[in-house]
């Protein structure tokens, strides 16, 4: 439940700030004549991102073991590689999220209704659908067919709604470079058991070998229907007996993801270099720049 209520809170959050700078900078602007346009595409992105977690929910169950296995093994890497994108793209442009929504908005201004309408759906519609696809994937991978799952993803994004409101409203500030720092790190960890859990359906599905091949048991000192096991499930996608396939796939994942995602902004991006100035508070030259 925790991890699906991390995934709504951070996603909602997002989609909540953009909506939140598209609609102050047309109040600001004087243009509240374009709002209609901007919750029209903000709804039309809305019932997409629900239609495409119902297909996704309802569209598998038709499907042979084998084949959901495959499906749900397949959304699980795709998913993971949305929301680590997503991760990553959020910790380098948050600085610079207001003055890109606002150039976008004065195009869109400039073209017309249909332009609106695009540019709120395109902006709120990407958040949704990863928002569908990881937690329809973190729910497979919690298999403890109880609604706390999903029941956690919609308070993650009712709170993110009120969050943004009060953003809004002026009411509330936070830092969000440490709010999406914290929330990157712990997403890229629960991203890591949906990806070795994603390879174990695969294993399943008789797409992948070594279903048989076990790095560890230790269901005796942790029984998956434990209260600790079904919380460590819940949060971690923690499985008391995975794979050599599984362990695996999930140190080469976290370990060089984390550890990327946490390195200074600069040295992450090859941009680390500072210019400094001397004692005399002159620029340094060319030679000492290179």
């Amino acid at each position: 439940m925790f991890s699906n209520y991390l995934i709504g809170l951070r996603e909602g959050l997002e989609a909540s700030l953009v909506v939140c700078i598209l609609i102050a900078y047309l109040v600001k602007t004087g243009r509240k004549d374009a709002l209609k346009p901007i919750w029209i595409g903000i709804g039309v992105a809305v019932a997409l991102a629900l239609g495409f977690g119902c297909a996704l929910e309802f569209g598998s169950q038709e499907l042979t073991f084998e084949a959901q296995e495959a499906l749900g093994g397949s959304l699980s890497i795709i998913a993971v590689g949305l929301v680590t994108w997503m991760v990553f793209w959020m910790r380098r442009t948050a600085r610079h999220l207001k003055s890109e929504l606002h150039g976008k908005l004065d195009a869109a201004l400039q073209m017309g209704t249909g332009a609106l309408v695009a540019t709120a759906f395109l902006a709120v519609g990407r958040e949704g659908l990863e928002t569908s696809l990881f937690v329809w994937t973190s729910v497979r991978a919690a298999g403890d067919g109880t609604p706390r799952p999903v029941i956690g993803a919609g308070l993650g994004i009712a709170t993110a709604v009120v969050l943004g409101w009060l953003f809004y409203r002026g009411a509330l500030k936070i830092n969000l470079a440490k709010f999406f720092t914290w929330t990157g790190g712990m997403l890229v960890v629960v991203a890591a058991g949906v990806l070795a859990y994603g390879f174990h359906d695969l294993q399943e599905a008789r797409f992948l070998p070594g279903e048989r091949s076990l790095a560890f048991d230790i269901s005796d000192t942790i029984p998956p229907d434990s209260w600790y096991g079904t919380l460590l499930k819940g949060v971690f996608n923690f499985q008391p007996n995975p794979t050599v396939l599984q362990v695996t796939v999930w140190l080469l994942y976290l370990i060089p993801t984390l550890a990327l995602f946490l390195a200074p902004v600069g040295f992450a991006s090859g941009k680390g270099k500072v210019k400094v100035r001397d004692e005399q508070g002159s620029q340094p030259s060319k030679a000492s720049q290179s």
